[in-house]
């Protein structure tokens, strides 16, 4: 007889008799349908052939271990293909590993390289030495008299053999000029001598043409350095035929494009041609006229120095 009892009468137990009974029910369709497409072991009892669990054991109604479900070779097939997986994942992240290690070994090596290459180059430069700004061999403005045979030239006599292509070459190559600026010197004027004439930049036989050679590197007028002009005594306007009349004292004065700087006379000396330690740079600011001496001869230097006056 069917029994019509409501949920709400029947006991703890009986209800929980029933949903044993359900969950038994839901298992065995279950691996039917798993047996029907061959993904259970045949060799496994059915759930109804097992032992049923006692009343209130806490393993009644839980699943059936996946070796019963799937069988033991699909098991240890996927433990395969993980450990596989694994293998292939191990092996990337030691090749990444690799080659990073290869990359940081290959930087390392390159900077290494370069580090020697620049060393080298740094030890292959000449030690620093101080330049002197005069590079001349012989003074400015030699050249022989109007009077010789030859007329007025270039006086290679004058100079060592071996470094006569070496003044033919300053005496004669285009100058590169600097651009002129407001303190390049334009003008000299000796009132002692009746001198007043340009200053052109550069002192090769060209440039000595036009008036009063500055010799190239030398100071600008009122800055500290020495200020080196030279003209012709007996060509060209005999520009400083008289720098022997000057005496101490005597004013020299300089003109840029703003302003008149005026030196005063200390002294005049004879040289050689070759004592090109006349020009060299000067703490002070100091002025030097250079000339061929004596007139119409030629054979040595005339030098008149002289010293900038107090404002």
């Amino acid at each position: 007889m069917r029994d019509r009892r409501s949920v709400d009468d029947l006991t703890i137990e009986e209800l929980e008799q029933i949903l044993r009974i359900r969950k038994r029910q839901a298992r065995e369709e279950r691996l039917r349908r798993f047996a029907a497409i061959g993904k259970r072991r045949i060799d496994l009892p059915l759930p109804e052939e097992l032992e049923a669990p006692a009343a209130g054991d806490e393993a009644a109604g839980t699943i059936p271990h996946e070796s019963f479900l799937y069988g033991e070779g699909a098991r240890r097939e996927r433990t395969r293909r993980d450990n596989l997986l694994l293998a292939v994942e191990l092996a990337a992240a030691a090749g990444l590993i690799a080659l990073l290690v290869f990359a940081a070994l290959s930087i390392r090596d390159l900077n290494r390289e370069a580090a020697a290459a620049q060393q080298g180059e740094i030890a292959s430069l000449p030690t620093p030495t101080e330049t002197p700004v005069i590079t001349a061999v012989v003074l400015p403005g030699g050249h022989t008299p109007p009077t010789s045979p030859q007329g007025a030239q270039p006086n290679y006599s004058e100079v060592p053999e071996h470094l006569r292509p070496l003044v033919e070459q300053q005496l004669f190559s285009p100058v590169i000029v600097p651009t002129a600026g407001p303190s390049t010197a334009l003008r000299l004027r000796i009132p002692a001598l009746g001198v007043d004439a340009p200053i052109v930049q550069g002192d090769g036989w060209e440039q000595l043409k036009r008036g009063v050679g500055q010799h190239l590197g030398t100071a600008d007028p009122g800055q500290a350095g020495n200020l080196v002009l030279s003209a012709h005594n007996d060509i060209y306007g005999e520009l400083f035929r008289h720098l022997d009349r000057l005496v101490e004292g005597d004013e020299i004065i300089v003109g840029t494009l703003t302003r008149e700087f005026t030196y005063r006379v200390i002294y005049w000396e004879v040289v050689d041609p070759t004592d090109v330690e006349v020009m060299a740079p000067t703490q002070e600011p100091v002025i030097t006229l250079i000339s061929c001496y004596p007139y119409l001869v030629n054979s040595n230097r005339i030098v008149v120095v002289g010293e900038l006056a107090g404002p």
